[in-house]
């Protein structure tokens, strides 16, 4: 029995529309899809999932291979220094080379030091520290200073107070007691950096010779005839080696000790007080 012609292209219709009706359901399946991602919920969330443990709001891991780079004082780090440091590992200079020279000819005992840097005024770049002068003159304590305050000081007590010691005495000297060298200060009552602060300052207190007598360098009574001139010889000689000289009798501060220093001031001026 032959199909009804109506019948055949029923049946076409419906094979051609099964392809059509598969794309649309792709489309429609593929912008369900789409919205869902596209949702308030889909745009708020992370995916993929972020571990906040290596975000850079917790302490980050320690450092392997190249260290991180920080300042050796974080609080400096936008104000640079306006002194230029002591290289490390540079060379000496030829003028502190030539200083400590000199002081092993004339027979001081001393030690180099590591350099100073307290901050501000108080630097010494190239320190010694002075254990005894020439004649076997014994510093106590040991004084801490720049090396031209040292053989300042050294030629002084060699040229000038152990002669006038024996002279006066008919002894030399045993020891010399200081009271301060390299101190990070201000001059007394002032802004000023005091001449410590540099190295270049020594306060002599006390003078025991080699007999064991001790003469105290606080203003000597009315008799002391022997102690009177070896001060003031003192005092004299001084003004030859340093640039201050203060002692008892210029002032409250320095009634129990002589302050010898090498400060430079404008036109060679010499304080002798």
């Amino acid at each position: 029995m032959r199909t009804p012609w109506f019948a055949v292209r029923a049946g076409c219709a419906h094979e051609k529309s099964r392809p059509r009706l598969a794309i649309t359901v792709a489309v429609l399946a593929a912008a369900a899809s789409l919205a869902t991602s596209c949702s308030p919920s889909g745009v708020m969330s992370l995916t993929p999932q972020v571990d906040v443990r290596e975000t850079s709001s917790v302490s980050a891991r320690p450092a392997r291979g190249l260290q991180r780079l920080v300042p050796s004082n974080p609080m400096m780090a936008g104000f640079p220094r306006w002194t230029q440091p002591r290289q490390p590992g540079g060379a000496m200079p030829a003028e502190e080379i030539a200083c400590r020279r000199e002081l092993k000819r004339i027979g001081v005992k001393y030690q180099d030091l590591a350099p100073i840097d307290d901050g501000g005024a108080c630097r010494v770049d190239y320190p010694v520290k002075v254990f005894n002068l020439s004649g076997r003159i014994a510093m106590k304590p040991a004084a801490t200073l720049s090396c031209d305050m040292a053989l300042a000081f050294a030629k002084w007590t060699k040229y000038e107070l152990a002669p006038t010691a024996r002279t006066r005495y008919l002894t030399g000297i045993g020891t010399i007691h200081q009271g301060s060298s390299y101190s990070c200060r201000k001059i007394a009552g002032t802004s000023t950096p005091s001449e410590h602060s540099k190295g270049n300052a020594l306060d002599v207190m006390k003078i025991t010779l080699k007999s064991g007598r001790e003469i105290d360098v606080r203003k000597p009574g009315f008799f002391k005839f022997r102690e009177k001139s070896l001060l003031k010889a003192v005092r004299a000689g001084g003004c030859e080696y340093f640039n201050t000289v203060l002692g008892p009798g210029y002032n409250a501060d320095h009634a129990d000790h002589f302050h010898f220093d090498i400060k430079e001031r404008r036109n060679g001026y010499v304080a002798c007080k």
